[in-house]
């Protein structure tokens, strides 16, 4: 264990029995869930909601990314950062678009400035605008409000294991700095 960290993430080798099975599914291959296979009872619990959020998404996988990236900026989560620069420019996402997410929403196309002020909302005040609840009804139907709601709300405890823990990026993952 390195002197700076209180907990490592630990090697599938070493998980209980409990969880053995998310080795092989999505926790195996993260740090985030490594290190938090020291609570496996959380852990276990995590895995539906993370499918959700992840995979079953109302937002899609597109407006997700946004929502990502624009929660990691504005809590200075670096790992989630470097993550979904990767998993957004997988999608397509040009870099300028991407990097524009830890920027202001003026500089930010109408849907991007949308899902960006609704996180920004929801860091904020704990409260979407109604005008912009309004507008997501309207671009991505009602789940997707709920959906957000709780993807942002994810992302915030992650970031608080990653960022308290300084959990090291995977090493094929190329680090990138969140833009100033």
């Amino acid at each position: 264990m390195s002197a700076d960290r209180a907990l490592e993430p630990l090697p599938p080798e070493r998980w209980p029995d409990r969880i053995g099975h998310l080795a092989n599914d999505f926790a195996g291959d993260l740090n985030v869930y490594r290190l938090m296979a020291h609570d496996p009872e959380l852990l276990a619990a995590w895995s539906p909601l993370r499918e959700h959020v992840v995979t079953k998404n109302a937002l899609g996988a597109e407006r997700l990314e946004i929502v990502v990236l624009r929660t990691a900026a504005r809590l200075g989560v670096g790992y989630e950062w470097a993550r979904h620069v990767d998993r957004a420019a997988k999608l397509g996402m040009d870099q300028e678009r991407i990097r524009a997410m830890a920027g202001p929403r003026e500089a930010m196309s109408g849907q991007d400035s949308l899902l960006a002020g609704i996180v920004d909302d929801l860091l904020d005040t704990t409260r979407i605008a109604p005008d912009r609840s309004t507008a997501l009804i309207a671009m991505a139907g009602k789940t997707a409000v709920l959906d957000l709601i709780a993807t942002v709300g994810f992302y915030v405890t992650l970031g608080a294991i990653l960022n308290t823990f300084d959990v090291p990026l995977e090493e094929r993952i190329a680090p990138v700095d969140i833009p100033t």
